[in-house]
């Protein structure tokens, strides 16, 4: 299951990592950040994938080096069925080839561990922006398949525009309405927009 977290509400983050006693600072270093962290830890790849199948996780944070299945199997193990899901290769292996490779896999970002504090504030940061970008293409993937089916259920769909003679039409709705064939109707102060096209 995914489910993205509402703006400015929990963030829900499954953390995997063999070595549960830096997840379990990691998770107290990020709380400590943002009181919109929930995050959850599991050790192994088997258990975080269990947990996605049956829970809501708004992003996943993996180590690189772990028993049965590394973080790069599962960053692909997940893309197959969450494939929007932000996911963070935080590992303490660092080299261009995982880079690599975790980049081909389809990885949200990567950031390399090291000793001092300052990794825990920038973690929160990356998973902030990751969760926030994810976020706003839902919406925007929402709200155009809302329109399309709202297009799709009308034979000939029109849309009432308030209009003001002295003001050109937004950007925005141009931007919105782009690409559509349009007929326009001036009545009085009101404008009509019929399209005979389909999505």
């Amino acid at each position: 299951m995914a489910n993205q977290a509402e703006h400015g509400g929990t963030i829900r983050v499954l953390h995997v990592d063999d070595q549960l006693d830096f997840a379990e600072m990691t998770t107290a270093f990020l709380e400590r950040e943002s009181d919109r962290f929930d995050t959850e830890t599991v050790s192994s790849a088997s258990e975080g994938l269990n947990r996605l199948a049956n829970s809501t996780f708004d992003c996943i944070i993996s180590d690189y080096e772990m028993p049965e299945q590394n973080g790069i199997e599962l960053l692909r193990t997940v893309r197959r069925e969450w494939p929007d899901l932000p996911f963070i290769l935080f590992t303490g292996k660092g080299s261009e080839t995982v880079a690599s490779d975790a980049i081909s896999a389809g990885v949200t970002d990567y950031l390399q561990k090291s000793s001092g504090t300052e990794q825990y504030e920038l973690l929160a940061n990356r998973i902030l922006n990751a969760v926030g970008k994810a976020q706003a293409e839902q919406q925007i993937k929402t709200e155009q398949e809302r329109s399309k089916a709202l297009f799709n259920r009308l034979s000939q769909p029109a849309v009432e525009v308030r209009y003001e003679a002295d003001k050109p039409m937004s950007g925005r709705w141009i931007q919105l309405w782009g690409g559509i064939r349009l007929q326009i109707r001036d009545d009085d102060r009101w404008l009509t927009w019929h399209t005979d096209c389909s999505w």
